[in-house]
C-alpha cells in the first residue's frame, strides 16, 4: 500500500543522486507535455488532460516527517550495487521538513482538469528555488502517472465523439444522450484498486456508465460533494445462468427480480442462437407483463455480428418504432456489447448497426482491458524535462535535449505560460 511507503522512495532511485549533481543554481524549472496524439492518430491530436488533482491529493499533499526520512534512510544505506549505501545528502531534506513544515519546496502549475490540449504544450510546470532548486526533478516520477489518467480520459472522449457522431445522425433529439452509451468494465482488468479509481474516474468524465464501483465512489464522495456521477444496471453473469438448470430459470428470475427496472441478461453460456430464437419468445409475455427494459448482452463470438443478431431478435420478439429519422427503435429492450470492444469495434459495430436501419440509441458498449489497461506511457508519448536554469551568477539559461537519434524527443527550452483563450474547451 503506497501510504505505508514513506513519500522520500517515491521515485526513481537514481535521482537520489541529483541533488549533487546539478549545478549550482538560484532557480531550475521543469515541465511535463505529451510529444505525441493518442496513437501517432494523424487526424485528431487532441488531448483530454485529466488527473493531477489525485496525485497532488493522495501524494502532494502531505507532509514528509523526520520519521519519514529515518525509515527512508535505512533503506537507502544498503541501496547501492552489491547492497552498499546509496548515495545521500539529507541536508536539503532535513531543511525542508523544518523550515517549509514537512511540505516539499517546489512550485506546481497545471493546466485545469479536463483542459483540451495539443501534444507539445506544457501541462504542468515545477519550479523550484534556491536553496532548493537541485530538488526541481526529484518529483518527475510521481508526477509523470498523470500519463494514465489522461490517455484513458483521451480515449474515452474519443469513444464518445465516435458515439455522437452515430447520434447525430440516427437518435431523435433528447430521446438518449451518449453519456450513457460506453461503460467502464475494467476493474478486473486492472493491477491495482489505485489504477482502478484514477482510470475509472478518467472515463466518468465523458461518460456515466461504470460497473468499476472504486471509481464512481471516490468521485462522488471525495470530489463531487455526494452527487452522482456513476450508473450501472442490475444483471446476470455466466456464473448465474449456468448455476440453474436451465438458462430459462435464470432469466424467469432475474425478470421476477428486476423485471419492473432496467436489466441485463447474458445469453451465451451455451447456445446465444438457441436463446434469442427460442428462449426470448418464451419469456416476452413476462417482460412485457412487468413492463421493464431488458438488455440483451452477449460476451462472445463476433461483435458485430452478435450486435445484429440481438436486435434483429428484439425486433421481432418486442418489436420497434420508427423515430424522426428513420431508425428503428426497439421497445422496452437494448443490446450490450461488452466483449472485444475498442474504438474502432465501436466504428464497426456502429456503421452496421446504422446499415441494418437501427439507431444508435438501441446499443450499448462495455469496454474494459482496451480502456484502463491496454494503454501505456508511449500511447501518446508522455516527458517531463528540465527546461531552464538561473545561474548563481545570475545568468539565465534556457536547457533543452535534441537528439539526433530521434527528433521526436526533443524538448522544450525557456520557461513557459499557457494561456486558456475564454473560448478553450474545459470538460
Amino acid at each position: 500500500m503506497t501510504s505505508r511507503l514513506p513519500p522520500f522512495v517515491l521515485t526513481d532511485s537514481y535521482k537520489l543522486s541529483h541533488a549533487a549533481l546539478y549545478p549550482p543554481s538560484r532557480a531550475m524549472s521543469a515541465y511535463g507535455a505529451f510529444r505525441a496524439s493518442f496513437r501517432r492518430d494523424p487526424k485528431d491530436s487532441r488531448i483530454l488532460f485529466y488527473g493531477m488533482r489525485y496525485l497532488i491529493e493522495e501524494y502532494l499533499n502531505r507532509r514528509w516527517t523526520l520519521e519519514d526520512l529515518a525509515l527512508s534512510e535505512a533503506f537507502f544505506s544498503t541501496h547501492n550495487s552489491n547492497f552498499s549505501p546509496f548515495p545521500f545528502d539529507n541536508s536539503l531534506f532535513k531543511r525542508f521538513i523544518e523550515e517549509n513544515d514537512g511540505y516539499f519546496p517546489v512550485t506546481l502549475r497545471a493546466l485545469p482538469e479536463g483542459t483540451v490540449v495539443y501534444p507539445g504544450t506544457p501541462v504542468f510546470t515545477i519550479t523550484a528555488e534556491e536553496p532548493y532548486a537541485a530538488l526541481v526533478t526529484f518529483l518527475e516520477s510521481l508526477l509523470s502517472l498523470i500519463w494514465y489518467p489522461t490517455t484513458v480520459a483521451t480515449l474515452s472522449r474519443r469513444c464518445r465523439d465516435t458515439i455522437q457522431v452515430a447520434f447525430d445522425a440516427s437518435v431523435d433529439e433528447g430521446a438518449d444522450h451518449p453519456i450513457k452509451k460506453l461503460r467502464d468494465f475494467g476493474l478486473r482488468g486492472c493491477t491495482s484498486i489505485e489504477q482502478a479509481i484514477q482510470g475509472g474516474s478518467a472515463h466518468l468524465v465523458s461518460f456515466e456508465g461504470s460497473s468499476t464501483m472504486p471509481a464512481g465512489y471516490y468521485v462522488q464522495k471525495y470530489w463531487n460533494e455526494g452527487k452522482p456521477v456513476a450508473t450501472c444496471v442490475p444483471g446476470t453473469e455466466h456464473s448465474v445462468m449456468t448455476a440453474y438448470p436451465t438458462e430459462m430459470e435464470a432469466m424467469v428470475r432475474l425478470i421476477d427480480e428486476y423485471g419492473s427496472g432496467t436489466y441485463a441478461c447474458v445469453l451465451d453460456s451455451y447456445d446465444y442462437d438457441h436463446a434469442l430464437s427460442s428462449l426470448l419468445p418464451q419469456i416476452a409475455s413476462m417482460k412485457l407483463e412487468k413492463g421493464g427494459i431488458i438488455i440483451l448482452r452477449p460476451d462472445s463470438g463476433d461483435p458485430v455480428d452478435t450486435v445484429l443478431k440481438a436486435l434483429a431478435a428484439a425486433d421481432k420478439v418486442f418489436g420497434s418504432s420508427v423515430n424522426q429519422k428513420g431508425f428503428k427503435v426497439l421497445k422496452g429492450c437494448g443490446v450490450i456489447q461488452g466483449d472485444g470492444i475498442d474504438q474502432e469495434i465501436i466504428k464497426n459495430i456502429i456503421s452496421a448497426v446504422l446499415e441494418a436501419g437501427f439507431s444508435a440509441q438501441n446499443v450499448t458498449f462495455g469496454m474494459g482491458a482496451a480502456l484502463l489497461q491496454r494503454v501505456d506511457r508511449d500511447t501518446m508519448s508522455f516527458a517531463t524535462k528540465l527546461s531552464y536554469r538561473l545561474g548563481m551568477d545570475g545568468i539565465h539559461h534556457s536547457i533543452c535535449k535534441d537528439p539526433k537519434t530521434n527528433p521526436g524527443k526533443a524538448s522544450l527550452p525557456g520557461k513557459f505560460y499557457v494561456k486558456l483563450e475564454p473560448t478553450h474547451q474545459v470538460f
